[in-house]
């Protein structure tokens, strides 16, 4: 069997000084809303064998041969609807919970530096490890901006890893997170996203906690992401208050014809509003930046499939984003699992105090 060949790589120095970051990584999104974008986007995307689990050869012929001739103008249509003029919203909030992460390293004194990169698109993982490596890092912690584990998800960004270390001679220290569904700090600002949702515009009859839906078979299969969408939403119910009969989990996106995770997201809200249900807020529990499937898909095509069966107020709350309870929980999760990597010796004592913060709010 053929080896790829290895990158050429920065020579190797003798007593080099640990270095630490951790790498944010994203779902990712296409470079522009156009049908030439989408189309190497949705290309790559949807050819990963993670996300499409049907035979090569066959997949293959459909999404060439169909998906990727008709899809990509009516996806740009849709990405066109939510764009702004810094890009992508998703490409936007990633890069500054990034940049928020590495601040709040920096404000205790913390010798870590934090990039972020795209599993699809860019700015790509293998080019931002690449940059890592040039720069003399050492140790990467790989954190995942999924919540809850799924092998479509969280297990593709360590695949992407993984191929990017066949070709490197001199891998870095890895770390990787699994998930961070039941963490309490992220627990709790979601939490304090809802209540600052109704201080301002009051609590509706019922709170819809919509999650990206995965085809039902991987459930069977041994993907434990129905059950932690599931632990999250029962532990933001409770971090809120709320009985079983308040709030509500549903799944979206569902694509082609495959059964997938149900209740889906606009039938219930359909069926809410024909059964005298007039007000709903509904927020995405499992995404943390806003993107094309919260802000088009629910916050525009949800909302009207509400209101027009009847509904009469739809509020959808912002994903987490960049908001500063989100970040202090990102900064509590990579703490965790940073615990043990020296730094250097002024950092030694700044991450042991910050490990010991993580513990207090929740972290093992």
């Amino acid at each position: 069997m053929l080896q790829p060949p290895f990158a050429q790589e920065p020579p190797f120095s003798h007593g080099q000084t640990p270095r630490t970051a951790v790498l944010f990584c994203n779902l990712g999104t296409p470079d522009a809303p156009t049908a030439s974008a989408l189309r190497r986007y949705l290309g790559e995307f949807l050819s990963d064998h993670r996300v499409v689990e049907i035979p090569r050869l066959v997949w293959m012929l459909i999404l060439h041969g169909i998906i990727l001739r008709i899809r990509p103008a009516k996806s740009a249509l849709k990405y066109a609807s939510i764009w702004t003029a810094e890009g992508s919203p998703l490409k936007v909030w990633t890069e500054r919970q990034a940049q928020a992460l590495d601040a709040a390293f920096a404000k205790r004194d913390e010798q870590v530096s934090v990039r972020y990169a795209m599993r699809y698109g860019n700015p790509s993982m293998a080019s931002q490890l690449d940059a890592l490596k040039t720069e003399g890092f050492t140790r990467v912690l790989v954190m995942p901006a999924y919540p809850q584990y799924s092998g479509t998800t969280t297990a593709s960004v360590f695949d992407a890893v993984y191929t990017w270390g066949q070709r490197t001679r001199l891998l870095p220290e890895f770390r990787f997170i699994n998930h961070y569904h039941d963490h309490p700090a992220y627990i709790a600002s979601l939490a304090q996203q809802v209540r600052a949702h109704w201080a301002e515009h009051g609590q509706g009859e019922r709170l819809v906690m919509s999650f990206h839906g995965v085809p039902e078979r991987t459930l069977h299969l041994g993907d434990p992401y129905h059950c932690e969408c599931y632990k999250t939403a029962r532990l933001l119910g409770e971090a809120l208050g709320l009985n079983k009969s308040q709030y509500i989990v549903t799944f979206q996106s569902r694509f082609g014809k495959a059964k997938w995770l149900e209740p889906y997201t606009e039938p219930t809200l359909v069926a809410l509003a024909e059964q005298g249900v007039k007000k709903v807020d509904l927020i995405c529990p499992g995404f943390t930046s806003d993107c094309l499937e919260t802000l088009e898909e629910i916050a525009q095509e949800a909302q009207e499939a509400f209101m027009h069966a009847g509904g009469e107020q739809f509020h959808y709350i912002p994903c987490l984003n960049d908001n500063p309870d989100w970040i202090e929980a990102m900064h509590a999760i990579a703490s965790v699992h940073l615990a043990g990597w020296p730094l250097g010796a002024p950092d030694a004592q700044a991450l042991t105090t910050s490990r010991n913060e993580a513990i207090s709010r929740g972290g093992v």
